[in-house]
């Protein structure tokens, strides 16, 4: 799969485009998956990797999609961020080197961190199609 730009501003919507390639942020409120409590994983709208479970996930009233934790600590990339005039920790994939959000320190226990991810950056597979979208290994995740 090519992560090539001119490829991929072919394949993603613009919106996802600009914010995976140029660090953009889509409306709070106004996205996806900010209110999806539905149960399944988000992927890497790009590579397809799997990053966030519905497992951890929460409303945290910010209006993105948030998360506790990754799947994956190792999928992640976090880079010191002081764009807009703020010090942030911005947060993305390693594969594909996508701009998905900001990580905080404000997040509920254990962990204490907030995943503010961006929609856009993301696909999600709900639990019953995890199969046949190739993501079986993670139906565990959702056996009580």
């Amino acid at each position: 799969m090519s992560y090539e730009k001119e490829d991929l501003k072919k394949r993603l919507k613009p919106i996802q485009f600009e914010v995976t390639q140029n660090n953009g942020t889509e409306r709070p409120f106004e996205n996806e998956y900010w209110n999806l409590m539905d149960e399944g994983i988000y992927v890497d709208i790009i590579s397809g990797e799997p990053l966030f479970s519905s497992i951890e996930k929460f409303e945290s009233n910010c209006g993105w999609p948030s998360f506790t934790k990754p799947l994956n600590e190792e999928s992640l990339v976090e880079k010191f961020d002081t764009s807009f005039g703020m010090r942030r920790t911005e947060v993305r994939t390693k594969k594909s080197d996508s701009h998905l959000g900001h990580v905080f320190p404000d997040g509920p226990p254990p962990e204490g961190l907030r995943y503010c991810i961006n929609s856009a950056a993301l696909k999600f597979i709900p639990k019953n199609d995890l199969e046949k979208e190739g993501y079986g290994e993670y139906k565990k995740l959702f056996e009580k």
